[in-house]
């Protein structure tokens, strides 16, 4: 199913050396689905950027049969959906569980989290099915099997699904020292711009860089059928105000929708004060996973430095995770990867 050499290759091309857990994880993706190997997955976990993604990814590229890669945010949304189209069965969601993997052999889930009691029961029943049907999956988190759902009021009820976890997948441990998405040449279009009177003068040029055109005038778009005031809107452009985008009560939905409608978001006026805020920090967190997760350029002016109003909340759940991909947005490398400039 995976040929260990052509990951090595894909690696290579990428100037990564294989640290001796990435080795580990390789090898057991390499025997999964084999005779050699007595599990029906791989569950890779760790902090962020020690590159649980990148050997996935690389794996999941060169990986023979029919095979499926998704965020997670992507899977809860499009499983959700089809819950509610679904008719009424005996049991509609293992009616689109099976249809969800029609014809699918390998299935690899990134950024693989359960922190609400309504989607461990989704997950759980979808992992059983997805086994019982031979489905080898491969999942990447920033916790550790037995660190799922935390919540000690919930945590009991996702205790039989972390068993199969822990029986059924080879667990391994990405930590390493090195963080690969830090320390990169910054992209030669600025990304974290601050303050705001640097801003001002910065973001019509790169809207006009990024678009192929000047921004018009202020515009309503329409983000999961709800409304968002717009300072400029074009094929490829979304530039929008924080307040409008994460105080407001938006949920990964929107982000969702914004990421497949437009290739490039300028996130203007963040006010740092305003990430203390436990729901709208979550929002941006929902916002930077899913511009990371679609490879989209993302530009942020806030009114004091961003990276490091973060640092200083990094206690926060998942925020160094967020930390470490905006280190990767802002590099020369994720531009080269993800950027194409109109004509």
């Amino acid at each position: 199913m995976i040929d260990a050499a052509r990951v090595m290759q894909a690696l290579a091309e990428r100037h990564v050396v294989p640290d001796s857990r990435q080795r580990d994880a390789l090898a057991a993706l390499a025997a999964l689905g084999t005779p050699a190997s007595p599990f029906d997955g791989v569950y890779c976990y760790g902090l962020p950027g020690r590159g649980k993604s990148l050997v996935v990814d690389a794996a999941f590229s060169v990986a023979a049969g029919e095979k499926r890669r998704v965020h997670f945010h992507e899977f809860l949304r499009d499983m959700h959906r089809q819950l509610v189209r679904e008719p009424k069965c005996d049991d509609r969601l293992a009616a689109v569980a099976h249809r969800w993997l029609t014809g699918v052999t390998l299935l690899c889930f990134d950024e693989f989290h359960v922190h609400d009691i309504a989607d461990a029961f989704l997950i759980g029943r979808f992992l059983d099915i997805a086994l019982a049907r031979g489905v080898k999956l491969v999942l990447t988190s920033n916790y550790a099997p037995q660190d799922l759902l935390p919540d000690p009021e919930y945590h009991a009820r996702f205790e039989a699904t972390i068993a199969v976890i822990v029986q059924r997948f080879a667990i391994v441990h990405f930590d390493g020292a090195t963080d690969y998405r830090m320390g990169g040449e910054p992209a030669s279009l600025s990304r974290w711009i601050a303050p705001l009177d640097v801003a001002n003068g910065v973001l019509p040029q790169h809207y006009a860089q990024l678009e192929g055109a000047p921004p018009g005038a202020a515009v309503e778009v329409s983000l999961a059928g709800r409304a968002l005031a717009a300072r400029g809107s074009g094929e490829h452009v979304l530039w929008a105000n924080f307040d409008d985008l994460c105080v407001a009560h938006r949920s990964h939905l929107d982000y969702l929708a914004l990421a497949e409608h437009w290739q490039s978001l300028i996130v203007d006026a963040l006010h740092v004060e305003r990430l203390r805020r436990p729901d709208t920090l979550q929002r941006f967190l929902w916002l930077v996973d899913i511009c990371y997760d679609r490879q989209r350029t993302l530009i942020i002016a806030s009114d004091a430095p961003l990276i490091p109003a973060l640092d200083a909340m990094r206690d926060w759940r998942d925020l160094s995770r967020t930390i470490s991909r905006l280190a990767e947005m802002g590099s020369l490398d994720y531009e080269r990867r993800t950027l194409t400039l109109p004509r």
